[in-house]
């Protein structure tokens, strides 16, 4: 991974929201939907920004931004709108993308500079968030994460072969590991439920 090369960002909105019971990238937190928050945390840090996401994609003409259905059927998780990414990556000639999910209204404003450190540093084409756990050790967030365009063939033979796992695959590249330390809870917190937005809207 080098220092200066083009990042796009990917904001990764391919769930089902079963436990939401609605498309919940469009529910509303602080008079925006809760994806607008995702892009507009996410579009300063890097070059371009992209959707990944499945079904109708005129429901996210709003943002201006392409949205990037999954390349392989099924509903294959995060790993295959990362895969989207990277073909999008490579279409336009970006180095590397960041994934942020859309459902996680606030994360670190530096996300991207920190990865990209923690990629270069440990000379991975990955790199992963994590935070620290109070007793200690610490917790990956997976979905924000930095990939390099290069391993779009990778990542493709892995799906292939049965990988969902969005840590799992990171790990056998190696990943590096940028860690944001006193962030508090908030700063990864996703929105799974109407509760969980409840409580999002609260906190504002």
């Amino acid at each position: 991974m080098s220092a200066a090369g083009p990042v796009g960002g990917v904001v990764l909105a391919g769930g089902r929201s079963s436990r939401f019971g609605s498309d919940k990238m469009l529910a509303e937190l602080g008079g925006r939907p809760l994806i607008a928050h995702a892009l507009a945390r996410l579009g300063p840090q890097v070059a371009a920004l992209a959707i990944s996401a499945n079904g109708d994609p005129a429901r996210f003409a709003d943002f201006g931004c392409p949205v990037l259905p999954d390349p392989v059927p099924d509903f294959q998780g995060p790993l295959a709108g990362v895969l989207a990414g990277l073909d999008w990556a490579t279409a336009n000639g970006f180095e590397a993308i960041v994934t942020a999910a859309g459902d996680t209204p606030v994360f670190p404003e530096d996300l991207v500079t920190a990865l990209r450190v923690a990629a270069f540093a440990a000379a991975a084409p990955v790199a992963v968030a994590l935070t620290p756990e109070e007793g200690g050790g610490f917790r990956a967030h997976p979905t924000f994460a930095l990939w390099r365009a290069d391993l779009r063939d990778t990542l493709a033979a892995a799906l292939a072969a049965g990988q969902r796992r969005v840590l799992g695959f990171a790990e056998s590249q190696g990943a590096g590991r940028a860690i944001f330390e006193g962030r508090g809870p908030a700063a990864f917190h996703n929105v799974n439920t109407r509760a969980d937005l409840a409580e999002a809207e609260a906190g504002r």
